[in-house]
């Protein structure tokens, strides 16, 4: 493990103090905490966006739309699918065993926290292993349907080593032309969709509720990996400041709540959650 500095040293202690003190400290996790799997985040450290993701109004909007993403994803999902959990996410399933952490709220939707061992997860922007109609509600295996798109698409033969946030890569119109989008096999429609929380779409109340649920309920929050740009993350540290729940931030560059965070360390989180566990004895 790398050395840290003095200060970053400092920080870490105050955050094993505040962890130690508050068994069960809720997580809430975005996409830094997955960079180290080799999954790139939707912004850099400076907060800007550096790909432009589908918008829900998009992909409902036209069957264009919907082949271009799922050819896209089509050849994405090759890369995504492989990526395993890093340090952090294997740190995070140790803490949380030993019981220093409890439920997990994370935005990210590659399911690497569970694939590290971590329980009570929820998947607050959905998960792209899974598919649903939006015409019948049917849902269906990503990994199923990526069969499906293979048999159908026998020469559609695309090879990149690129991979996005959510899954696509990027490819030019002539290379999406012939593709043949998905339909789903019980009613027909061609609404598939990554059973995702798009761009542009609501997250479910019923997520959203047991979250704030668990915020009420939580004797600290720790954020991973999140930029807190986004409201869907951001209105749980607005929540959890408000009932004078301690906060505290791990992640690379600036965030939205940082002025309602009581540590914030702006570290690997790889490196920063590995010297966590060894502080708390995990």
């Amino acid at each position: 493990m790398s050395p840290v500095d003095a200060d970053t040293d400092t920080a870490l202690d105050a955050l094993a103090r505040m962890i130690d003190a508050a068994p069960g400290t809720l997580v809430l996790s975005g996409a830094g905490l997955s960079t180290e799997s080799g999954i790139p985040d939707y912004r850099g450290p400076d907060g800007e966006r550096r790909v432009s993701p589908m918008q829900y109004r998009d992909f409902v909007g036209s069957s264009d739309a919907r082949r271009r993403y799922w050819a896209r994803a089509f050849v994405g999902w090759r890369n995504f699918s492989a990526a395993a959990p890093n340090a952090g996410h294997l740190a995070v399933a140790r803490l949380q065993q030993a019981g220093h952490l409890g439920a997990i709220v994370t935005q990210n939707v590659d399911e690497l926290h569970q694939a590290a061992g971590a329980q009570d997860v929820i998947d607050l922007h959905g998960t792209l292993s899974r598919v649903v109609c939006l015409t019948c509600g049917d849902r269906i295996s990503r990994w199923d349907l990526d069969e499906r798109m293979a048999a159908e698409n026998p020469s559609f033969a695309v090879h990149t080593g690129e991979i996005r946030p959510d899954g696509d890569v990027t490819l030019e119109e002539v290379q999406v032309a012939d593709f043949r989008v998905p339909i789903c096999e019980r009613c027909g429609a061609d609404t598939l969709k990554p059973d995702v929380v798009f761009f542009g779409e609501s997250v479910p109340k019923d997520r959203v509720e047991r979250s704030f649920a668990l915020t009420d309920e939580a004797p600290a929050l720790l954020v991973l990996g999140s930029s807190l740009v986004v409201f869907s993350g951001y209105r749980f540290v607005r929540r959890a400041a408000a009932n004078g729940t301690p906060v505290a931030i791990v992640t690379l560059g600036p965030t939205r709540g940082d002025d309602a965070a009581t540590v914030v360390l702006k570290t690997p989180l790889g490196t920063t959650l590995q010297a966590l566990a060894e502080r708390l004895g995990v």
